[in-house]
């Protein structure tokens, strides 16, 4: 499959090898150049932005940076710090020190425990990927009474869409609140039937990912949907 034979509006899946292209486009992310052609150096989706041709990863591990906000999972906890999953290849690290509460030594498991889930931000990522996160910033808090979403990383754009028009409309059309981190990680909250629905809906802005008209597709859809009317507010992206 080369280029030449795509649409915009087309999921083209290609193997490290396939080639995209001609020389007459450039080399982007995921692609190589050799003998005149584009060739794809990871599985993916075909992507060509202008004059570049890219493959972009089904799903890659998310990569921590300072200041993002991410969802993260207590794994274990010692007398002083919590061990967090935040989807990436390392552990992440949280003190007493990073949370709202008064924690005396040894007590860590009192506040959170293995398997509850957080709200948190990156603090510090060192060079040798020791991360540290912290819960000390305003909304940042353990997350209850609802369900968590996992999704590709580097879909996340597009479920918060431009200017956070698709999970404004989310939110609005099935009365939830949520939260999408940095790292691939949705929390919904809010009646049952209203989390399927939004869940239904995240899998849907996955699979359609690469189509435009995107947050209007799924704003029909959720409208044929029936979803409670009850109001319990809405937070922040």
């Amino acid at each position: 499959m080369t280029s030449q034979e795509t649409t915009s509006n087309e999921r083209v899946f290609v193997l490290p090898g396939d080639i995209l292209g001609d020389d007459s486009f450039r080399s982007g992310s995921g692609t190589y150049s050799k003998d005149g052609s584009i060739h794809a150096s990871q599985a993916g989706i075909l992507n060509i932005n202008r004059d570049f041709i890219n493959v972009m990863p089904i799903s890659s591990k998310y990569n921590p940076k300072f200041g993002d906000s991410v969802i993260g999972m207590i794994i274990d906890h010692g007398p002083s710090s919590w061990m967090v999953d935040i989807g990436c290849p390392y552990t992440a690290m949280m003190h007493t020190n990073d949370v709202q509460w008064n924690v005396k030594f040894g007590e860590t498991g009192k506040y959170l425990k293995p398997g509850d889930a957080i709200l948190s931000r990156v603090s510090n990522v060192n060079e040798v990927k020791k991360i540290q996160i912290t819960m000390k910033d305003h909304g940042l808090r353990k997350l209850e009474n609802g369900i968590l979403v996992k999704i590709p990383q580097p879909k996340v754009p597009r479920i918060i869409g431009k200017g956070g028009s698709m999970i404004s409309m989310l939110k609005q059309k099935t009365q939830t609140k949520m939260f999408v981190g940095q790292n691939g990680m949705v929390w919904i909250e809010g009646e049952n039937e209203n989390m399927q629905a939004v869940s239904q809906a995240i899998q849907i802005i996955i699979d359609r990912a690469h189509v435009s008209g995107l947050t209007e597709y799924v704003e029909k859809y959720l409208d044929n949907q029936d979803i409670s009317s009850q109001d319990i507010g809405n937070t922040g992206d």
